[in-house]
This record gives structure tokens, C-alpha cells and sequence, in this order.
């Protein structure tokens, strides 16, 4: 199976080291000089976003939110799995420009209707692929998506990047996973906690 990734600053590249040598791996970006070179140096192939979506089963949308949002209604997506990692911050960072009654994901899978849109690594900082891999396996990353085949097929994407999986439900319960998302930035930056941080939720024994 193989996985594009589309998009190459810190959250891209950072999946992308993760990934390089454990699954099937092309990258794109804009600048398909950098994205060639880049390719190069993690021993993985690069294709123009065109040719790297168009030979993928999954797509990882690594773009912000307006840039993925526009990609989606490709019609090259239409029977691909696409994996939405974005947050749907404002300008500032000071919140969320859309939340609660949709969201990111749902709208991506809105626009690329003959796609299946799974939420994941939205709640993860990009320098978290940088730390060993025995510091993340615990580490959840969130799954969202209406298809259970799509969303397991991301599971295994995220036990390769040596992360574990925490599946929320249907692609709204990414309503819940993007203002998660916000709140994990408030707390690195806004509070000063730093970025070598995730959420995580504790079985306590009663």
C-alpha cells in the first residue's frame, strides 16, 4: 500500500523520517526541487502532488486547513484513503476560525466525496516524530472517520510512525478533536508548556 504525502513543512517531514523505510512512501510539495531532495535524504521517492496523489491508497494531507480544504475536491482523490491532520486555527492562534457544530475533517470530506477522511495527528506537536520512538509509543494519536476499513488502514499508518491509536468514532467526533488539538497549542505556547507534549487519557483503577 502507498502512502503520499502531500506537503513538506515541519508536520509533513516530521511523519515523513517516521515512515521513511516502513511503508511504501512518496512525498510532493510545491517546490518539487526541495521535495526531491528532501526524498533523497530519507531514502524515499518524490512526485509532483499530481503523480503522487494519483499513484497513492493513501493521501496524508500535511497543508493547512484552506490548502487541504482545496486540494480535497480533486477528483484524483476519489476513491483514496485521506488523512486530515489539520487544526483550523485562526490567524493569530488565538482560537479556532470553525468548531463544534463541524469541522475541519468534515468538511474535507464534504468537498472530497468519493474519498474516505480519517482525523488523525491533529492533537501532536511536529517535534514529537523527532524524539526517540520508544518515548511515543504510548503517545494516542485520534482517529476520526465514518469508514472502519479507512480507519484502520490509518491505524496501521500510525503504529508504523511509532505512535499508538486511539479511535473516536465517526468523522464528527473530529469537533472534539480539533478544539483538543487548540487546546495542546495553548498549552505549548500560550502557557508556556513547550511542544515535547500530547494528550493522553489515563484507565484509573477504582
Amino acid at each position: 500500500m502507498t502512502t503520499a504525502i502531500i506537503g513538506l513543512g515541519n508536520m509533513g517531514k516530521g511523519l515523513a523520517r517516521r515512515l521513511a523505510g516502513k511503508t511504501d512512501l512518496v512525498v510532493a510539495g510545491r517546490n518539487e526541487v526541495s521535495a526531491r531532495d528532501f526524498a533523497r535524504s530519507i531514502g524515499a521517492a518524490s512526485a509532483t502532488v499530481e503523480a503522487a496523489v494519483a499513484g497513492a491508497d493513501i493521501v496524508v494531507l500535511a497543508l493547512p486547513f484552506a490548502a487541504a480544504l482545496e486540494l480535497a475536491a480533486s477528483p484524483a482523490l476519489a476513491g483514496k484513503v485521506v488523512v486530515d491532520l489539520s487544526n483550523p486555527v485562526k490567524p493569530d492562534f488565538s482560537g479556532l476560525a470553525i468548531g463544534h457544530v463541524t469541522s475541519a475533517a468534515e468538511q474535507i470530506q464534504q468537498a472530497a466525496s468519493g474519498s474516505q477522511v480519517v482525523k488523525a495527528f491533529n492533537t501532536i506537536f511536529a517535534g514529537l516524530f523527532d524524539a526517540p520512538r520508544a518515548a511515543t509509543e504510548s503517545v494516542p494519536v485520534f482517529l476520526a472517520g465514518n469508514d472502519e476499513s479507512a480507519v484502520e488502514a490509518v491505524a496501521q499508518l500510525v503504529a508504523k510512525a511509532g505512535f499508538a491509536t486511539e479511535k473516536t468514532g465517526g468523522i464528527d467526533a473530529a469537533r472534539l478533536l480539533e478544539p483538543l488539538g487548540m487546546l495542546n497549542i495553548r498549552f505549548g505556547y500560550g502557557l508556556g508548556r513547550g511542544t515535547a507534549i500530547a494528550p493522553n487519557w489515563l484507565a484509573v483503577a477504582a
